[in-house]
């Protein structure tokens, strides 16, 4: 489609020159995607600081090649936009985040999983190519065989590194609906072994996950594409998928809506009010008030009131190695005893390498467990129970995703991550550090990278 093709390029020619003009004028910048951003918000929240460059216009599909079962996009497009597409064609990403609003590019820069993880791995290791705005204005592409390097450390690098403006991704064939059968356990043990049986090579399912309502209530989630079905549920309205699970022990949804069956909910933001889930206020509010995008838009204008909180509560993933899952569900249940806890089964192609040596070698696994921890209360004096959780995610050889509260000391936090990787991807991409480096973009107490760099360099300009 040359059209498409001309109209791209011009976008990102555009996006190229405000990052030279930021550059010339020696000042911090953040990325503006445009919509909702899904990070958690926090109390003095400086990730957004700086001058904005804007990339919302880059939100097209370029092309889905059905033969090959490739799609070229921009990466703002969201994926509730790409599914209703691919859906018409019969194909999928082989990764859907459970909100509507989450975008390529940020599935590709915070490393979204789901439910076909186990099989697939993270949405980014569909991917192909991807083609990048560097600090200094260059437009670049990487992949697999060309710059390697690059292409591995752009996934999981939170936008500190460069401007995504394109990727090419594989599709997966997909049927109209999905068969959803849910299998119960009271005990912890059983539950872990039908977990990893399921999750073996050459299992059946399309999906699979799982829910700990309780200590003693587990729910495995196996789901299975289908041709036709002989009803279908709806969680968009006065419904909740994850209490549905407990409820029933079948349901069939539409394809678009089991990939978007936690959006209605957030997680996180409807335990944070609490009436919203019960059925009266859904019936009179719920149409204008529930759902990711419009859940966020209210949390963001209220956020003052994270500032009345002495901590925010705890929203945050953890990829715990399968072996040692079970031992951080003992002690989840003894110190956190807070649920539901989400279970992702996540297996990754290799260990990526943004992953340090020695930690990798601590890993030694590639099947791993996403506990999802949405909405813990952290109001206890006595313990922060985010801290608690990055450093028993650490000793349980695990990492967590940089989102919400971070801890590390920078110490601790190279020990996780390959430093001499990352900067090494630095130099290439963002030499004159334009982006914020990214530890210091997740630790509000340090100083911003990008106002750090040019007061460093200013003799140099």
């Amino acid at each position: 489609m040359p059209d498409q093709k001309t109209n791209h390029d011009a976008k990102v020619k555009t996006i190229a020159q405000q990052i030279r003009k930021a550059l010339a004028k020696r000042r911090p910048i953040h990325i503006h995607k445009g919509g909702v951003s899904h990070f958690v918000p926090l109390p003095g929240d400086s990730r957004f600081r700086g001058e904005p460059i804007d990339i919302s216009s880059l939100n097209n599909i370029l092309e889905i090649d059905l033969q090959q079962r490739i799609c070229r996009a921009e990466p703002g497009i969201s994926f509730s936009e790409l599914v209703k597409e691919t859906l018409k064609v019969g194909l999928a990403p082989t990764v859907v985040p459970e909100l509507e609003g989450i975008t390529l590019g940020g599935a590709v820069a915070g490393c979204s999983v789901e439910s076909m993880s186990y099989k697939y791995g993270g949405f980014h290791d569909s991917a192909l190519e991807y083609e990048v705005i560097t600090g200094d204005g260059e437009i670049v592409t990487c992949s697999p065989s060309k710059d390697p390097l690059l292409f591995n450390m752009i996934h999981g690098s939170y936008g500190t590194l460069g401007i995504l403006t394109q990727l090419t991704f594989r599709l997966i064939p997909a049927k109209p609906f999905v068969k959803l059968a849910y299998k119960r356990f009271d005990h912890f043990e059983p539950f872990e072994r039908a977990l990893f049986q399921a999750c073996q090579s050459g299992a059946p399912f399309d999906f699979i996950d799982a829910i700990a309502h309780t200590p003693q209530d587990f729910v495995l989630c196996l789901g299975e594409f289908a041709d036709s079905a002989p009803y279908t549920n709806n969680y968009r309205w006065l419904n909740i998928f994850y209490k549905s699970t407990l409820a029933r022990k079948e349901d069939y949804l539409t394809t678009y809506d089991y990939f978007f069956r936690y959006d209605t909910e957030c997680h996180w933001l409807t335990r944070t009010i609490p009436f919203m889930e019960k059925r009266i206020p859904r019936l009179l509010f719920g149409k204008c008030l529930l759902g990711s995008t419009r859940l966020i838009q209210w949390s963001m204008r209220l956020k003052w009131l994270l500032e009345l909180k002495k901590r925010p509560d705890v929203v945050c993933d953890v990829f715990i190695p399968s072996k040692r899952f079970r031992e951080f569900f003992l002690w989840y249940r003894e110190e956190f005893d807070f649920y539901p806890l989400w279970v992702i089964p996540y297996r990754i192609p290799r260990i990526y390498p943004w992953v340090s040596d020695p930690h990798a070698a601590r890993m030694k696994d590639d099947l791993f467990i996403d506990c999802a921890i949405y909405g813990k209360p952290n109001s206890d004096a006595r313990i922060d129970y985010s801290i608690l959780l990055e450093k028993k995610t650490l000793e349980f050889d695990g990492i967590k995703t940089l989102i919400s509260r971070n801890h590390f000391t920078r110490q601790e936090f190279w020990t996780i991550y390959h430093q001499e990787n990352y900067q090494k991807a630095k130099k290439r991409l963002d030499p004159k550090g334009l982006f914020p480096d990214l530890y210091e973009k997740f630790h509000p107490s340090q100083t911003p990278c990008s106002t750090k760099f040019f007061r460093e360099n200013s003799a140099s300009h």
